[in-house]
C-alpha cells in the first residue's frame, strides 16, 4: 500500500503460515524466553533455542513449558529453523556472530530477524547471502554502524529485507515499565 494504491508485486505465495514451522532463538535470556513464549503459545511455532551455557533446571523447565527445547550447537539451531530470532548480547564473542558461514548453514527459504545489536550480524555478508538467494529475507531492527544503514541492505528492502529504525521497545507500556525500574533502582540505591 505505498502511494495508497495495492502493491502489484506482493503476491499470497509470498505468506507463509507459521503453524508447524521452527523458530530458532539465539539467546535465551528474558526477552528470547519471552519471545519464544508467545510465538509458541500464539501462533502454534515449534521453537528451539542455542545459549552459549543451557539453562539451569528450573529455569530450563520453565522454557520447556513455554515450549522452548535446547539445541547444543548454533550450527544445529541454524540448519534446523525456518526463522532465526537473535535475543543475544553484543559481546566479544558475539560481536559477528552471524556470517558467511553461519548464514549458508541456514535453509534457503529462512528469514534471519536481529533485535538484539547490530554488529552481532556482518551485514556485508548479510547483504550477499540476501543477493545470493541463501536466505529467503530478514528483519533488522539494529545496525551494524547504527545510525546508517548498509546500503546493499537498503537497497533490497522492498524485496528482501524489512528495516525498523531501533525501535523495538518504543511502545508506551515499555517506556513506562522502563521508567518504574529506573526509579525503583534509584530508590534501592539511596
Amino acid at each position: 500500500m505505498n502511494k495508497g494504491e495495492f502493491n502489484s508485486k506482493f503476491s499470497f505465495l509470498d505468506a507463509r503460515d507459521p503453524r508447524g514451522k521452527t523458530l530458532g532463538i539465539v539467546g535465551a535470556g528474558g526477552i528470547g524466553r519471552a519471545f519464544a513464549h508467545k510465538a509458541s503459545h500464539a501462533l502454534g511455532i515449534k521453537v528451539i533455542y542455542h545459549n552459549r551455557n543451557q539453562l539451569s533446571k528450573d529455569v530450563e523447565s520453565q522454557a520447556a513449558k513455554g515450549g522452548m527445547q535446547y539445541v547444543k550447537t548454533l550450527d544445529e539451531l541454524l540448519r534446523r529453523s525456518d526463522v532465526v530470532s537473535l535475543h543475544c548480547p553484543l559481546t566479544p564473542a558475539t560481536k559477528g556472530l552471524i556470517g558467511r558461514q553461519q548464514l549458508e548453514a541456514m535453509n534457503k527459504d529462512a528469514i534471519l530477524i536481529n533485535t538484539a545489536r547490530g554488529p552481532v550480524v556482518k551485514e556485508e555478508e548479510l547483504a550477499e547471502a540476501l543477493e545470493q538467494g541463501a536466505i529467503a529475507g530478514a528483519g533488522l531492527d539494529v545496525f551494524e554502524a547504527e545510525p546508517k544503514i548498509h546500503p546493499r541492505l537498503f537497497a533490497l528492502k522492498d524485496s528482501k529485507v524489512e528495516l525498523l529504525p531501533h525501535v523495538g521497545t518504543l511502545t508506551l507500556e515499555t517506556q513506562t515499565e522502563m521508567e518504574a525500574v529506573c526509579l525503583r533502582n534509584l530508590m534501592q540505591g539511596l
